[in-house]
């Protein structure tokens, strides 16, 4: 006769062993999902120095927009890079058109993959309109009081 006090349990060696498994297998998710994930910033000089490492890896260039070299197409633009007497040649194919402060001159910051023919193919594309951080009358270094000029005056 079975006592009902005595029923059979799992081994805990199996519960230990499903456990490894399971941390083990969403150790290997996080690392290979951050590491796919992740993006190195680096200077123009740096990424055409970097030899082959610079075609495996998800980068981040920036730079300012050389004069008339954009060339857009819908959602796509090309254009390029300028930084340090460095040119770099960027593709740009996204979901979303470029940015409204996206024009000549402005700091642009792509984000995608180097190609061996020279050309950085971003997926993602940051600019930051280039009036907007210039000196106020043109002097350099002049702080100026923007406070002032903002501030209605009391009568």
């Amino acid at each position: 006769m079975a006592n009902p006090l005595h029923s059979p349990s799992k081994s805990p060696v199996k519960i230990i062993l499903a456990t490894v498994v399971i941390l083990a297998t969403v150790a290997w998710l996080a690392l290979t999902g951050v590491r796919d994930n992740k993006s190195y910033y680096v200077t123009i000089s740096e990424l055409q120095a970097m030899g082959s490492k610079a075609y495996v890896r998800h980068l981040r260039v920036a730079g300012n927009v050389a004069p008339g070299s954009i060339h857009r197409s819908g959602t796509s633009a090309t254009f390029q890079l300028l930084e340090q007497g460095k040119t770099l040649t960027v593709a740009y194919q996204g979901t979303e058109p470029p940015p409204d402060t996206f024009k000549d001159g402005s700091q642009a910051l792509a984000i995608g993959t180097y190609s061996r023919d020279g050309v950085f193919h971003a997926t993602e594309l940051q600019a930051k309109c280039a009036s907007k951080y210039a000196p106020a009358n043109g002097a350099a270094g002049a702080p100026t009081n923007t406070a002032a000029a903002t501030t209605p005056q009391q009568p």
